[in-house]
């Protein structure tokens, strides 16, 4: 375990080297892709999908249906702090050069003419403000500069003499082609073009014009609300939780949480983006990572066993020693039987018959989907998802998004494998965290003569 929590953090540490970034390997031979560091291949097949047990909260949402899943690799682990602090420290550098590069400081750019994108954009060096020139006398005009730019909080909102972050300057910025609205536009074979409408982040409806009308833009401020820790639990010490978990290094390998569904969909085209491999001849990149869709939640949680209650499989939440198998609620008002009182760190708990750790318990997880109680019945029977896109002006209604696998805080029914709940996605929580999915390559039959 040592050894894998270290590989981990070398691997996030040094996210620009050349390879797989982030989470490859390196090269890959011709037409398949490297393996991902620190990812469980989950192979394709059908299962029973949904509840296997009495619906104790009478929630009527999770009907047995047979579904069938596509090869898929999956985090070993939920996404830690360390991981997202890493995308959070990435934003910042963007943020800071840009209001550097806008004040006309030595050695910033906006827009890049070389490829080699650190020669020309170099990242910023936080504990000297050295310019890339190497002249030592410009930390007070970067300081002002990012000041000016509004990068660190004012004096009023600061505590002491110290130049501070204002996190809410830190916004990262992405664009994805909507394949779904595009697939509805319809072709003018006359005219040559497409006709239809489209709509954007802010719920704005217009005409198409071309391909570029379909590119949705989009900005989310990436560092995770703190304050869940008081806003979850009146009435209940939660300070330390709110001042240190996610900034303090002795929490590097617990889960990040805090997070809404929309900031883990930002680390998910972030880490995308690091991990992609440059196209060299004979050599594709990688599928980008995502958000699990919920049939493949469930299908890993499962570990290829068939209708088991719990991802161990077993029908019980203790060994024959008695000792708890996941990180939960076991007993009223007694949150610390399990072995800790609040979220545990990664893989305290064995995993399951795929080697994933926590897919019940411990923090619970954001998956892709959509939320309704009935979503089962209108979804196909391969490789279901119930797709709804939601505009941060949309009713709560429409936003939300389904959360799998329980948490520390919940009893144990919501660590079932076909157990489902909901968030909104602009939400966070103490208690809700995610870890992400990759499409995978597999090598096909050859063609027949």
């Amino acid at each position: 375990m040592k050894n894998f929590v270290v590989l981990f953090s070398l691997i996030l540490l040094f996210s620009d080297c050349g390879g797989g970034g982030v989470s490859g390997k390196g090269g890959s031979k011709k037409g398949f892709e490297a393996q991902p560091e620190n990812m469980v291949l989950i192979n394709s097949g059908s299962f029973e999908m949904g509840s296997n047990d009495e619906d104790v909260v009478w929630a009527m949402n999770a009907p047995l249906r047979r579904r069938t899943t596509d090869v898929f690799w999956m985090d070993q682990t939920e996404t830690t702090n360390l991981a997202y602090r890493t995308f959070v420290a990435w934003t910042a550098d963007s943020v800071a050069r840009r209001a550097l590069a806008a004040a006309g400081e030595d050695g910033f750019v906006i827009e890049q003419e070389d490829e080699d994108e650190d020669e020309e954009y170099p990242p910023l060096n936080y504990k000297t403000k050295v310019a890339p020139s190497g002249k030592k006398d410009v930390a007070e005009d970067h300081n002002r500069a990012l000041k000016d730019a509004g990068y660190y909080y004012s004096k009023k909102e600061s505590m002491g003499k110290k130049n501070a972050i204002d996190v809410r300057t830190l916004t990262y910025e992405y664009q994805w082609v909507d394949l779904y609205q595009a697939a509805k536009a319809k072709w003018d074979p006359k005219e040559k073009k497409y006709t239809g409408t489209v709509t954007d982040m802010n719920g704005e409806t217009t005409e198409i014009v071309d391909r570029s009308s379909f590119i949705i833009r989009h900005q989310v401020l990436v560092y995770p609300d703190t304050l869940v820790w008081i806003r979850d639990f009146h009435n209940s010490y939660n300070e330390p939780m709110a001042v240190s978990y996610f900034s303090h290094p002795g929490y590097d390998y617990y889960p990040v949480v805090g997070v809404t569904w929309e900031q883990a969909k930002a680390f998910c085209h972030w880490r995308s983006n690091h991990a992609e491999e440059k196209r060299y001849r004979n050599q594709y990149a990688p599928h980008s990572y995502r958000l699990p869709m919920e049939v493949e939640y469930e299908y890993a949680a499962r570990g290829g066993l068939e209708g088991n209650l719990y991802p161990w499989g077993s029908l019980y939440n203790t060994n024959k020693s008695g000792c708890y198998l996941a990180n939960f609620k076991p007993q009223r008002g007694d949150y610390a039987l399990d072995g800790f009182s609040r979220i545990a760190p990664i893989a305290q708990y064995e995993p399951n018959e795929y080697g994933l750790y926590d897919m019940a318990g411990n923090v619970a997880e954001w998956v892709y989907d959509a939320y309704d109680e009935n979503s089962y019945e209108a979804t196909h029977d391969l490789v279901p998802v119930y797709h709804r896109d939601a505009r941060p002006n949309d009713k709560n209604g429409r936003k939300r998004k389904v959360i799998r696998g329980g948490s520390w805080k919940d009893f144990a029914y919501f660590l079932q494998c076909g157990a489902r709940d909901y968030e909104y996605q602009d939400s966070a929580r103490s208690f809700i965290g995610f870890r992400t999915v990759r499409d995978a390559f597999l090598p096909g039959q050859k063609p027949v003569k």
